[in-house]
């Protein structure tokens, strides 16, 4: 999952070693993110003859593969991927024409108030250890009315409800960065924050942005024979395994 920014204050140092560890997984699911490039394909449209493309940022673009789906489906537009890891960096640069180096802490992103008119946020913020800082600098570098597409797995997914109601530590919760404790699955991936959808309208609202929509993607490491049901309760948002927001910038 794509997770390679911080948030101030700076994660410690083993936590930053753990996200440049090139066996820590770095990209979205493809199904999760050619979804958010469409919500995004019609939110901006086209390039309007004689008129400028939009800058579209893809902050914490880990190797550059959801960077990459985006390019397809917004012919015309200006994708730069942004990360802090120069191996995440490095794979990226051989899928999409922009990759630079950058933090949502410290100095931030380095880019100019409002250069940005969308900003890709793939699976990041559950891996912040602020996330409204995080926000902060996101709703800096866009411009007023500009478009923010997150995505974040679901705390209140389908199957975890079930979990919970068994005792059973739900998916995406971690709750050790050395193994899995308590809950489906094998591989460590560094989530520290979960949300609901509930939750992440009203932490989007307070961090100055309104909610345009919010949609379900289906999550792929679900086992094979519940993938339809996977891909039914994203009619229900709610139940969906992964959220995907669209939100803009609101006007001062």
């Amino acid at each position: 999952m794509n997770r390679h920014l911080t948030a101030v204050p700076p994660p410690p140092p083993g936590l930053r070693e753990f996200y440049e560890n090139p066996a820590v997984p770095v990209a979205s699911g493809d199904a999760r993110s050619r979804r958010q490039a469409l919500m995004l394909a019609r939110a901006l449209g086209p390039v309007p003859r004689g008129a400028p493309a939009a800058t579209v940022l893809d902050v914490g673009c880990g190797d550059g593969s959801a960077a990459a789906i985006a390019a397809e489906v917004l012919p015309g537009h200006r994708i730069v991927g942004v990360d802090w890891s120069q191996d995440a960096l490095r794979r990226a640069a051989a899928r999409i024409p922009y990759a630079v180096r950058g933090e949502l802490g410290g100095g931030g992103l380095p880019f100019a108030d409002g250069a940005a008119d969308a900003v890709l946020f793939s699976e990041v913020i559950e891996h912040l250890v602020d996330p409204d800082a995080a926000l902060d600098e996101l709703r800096r570098v866009l411009r007023p009315g500009g478009h923010l597409m997150l995505s974040t797995p679901n705390l209140a997914a389908w199957y975890n409800r079930g979990l919970l109601l068994a005792g059973v530590q739900p998916v995406f919760s971690e709750v050790s960065m050395r193994g899995i404790h308590g809950r489906p699955g094998t591989q460590v991936v560094g989530h520290l924050r979960l949300y609901t959808a509930r939750a992440l309208r009203g932490f989007l609202t307070a961090s100055g942005f309104a909610v345009v929509r919010v949609a379900g993607a289906p999550y792929h490491d679900v086992p094979r024979p519940l993938r339809p049901l996977d891909r039914a309760a994203c009619r229900l948002p709610s139940l969906a395994s992964i959220l995907l927001v669209h939100a803009r910038r609101r006007r001062e």
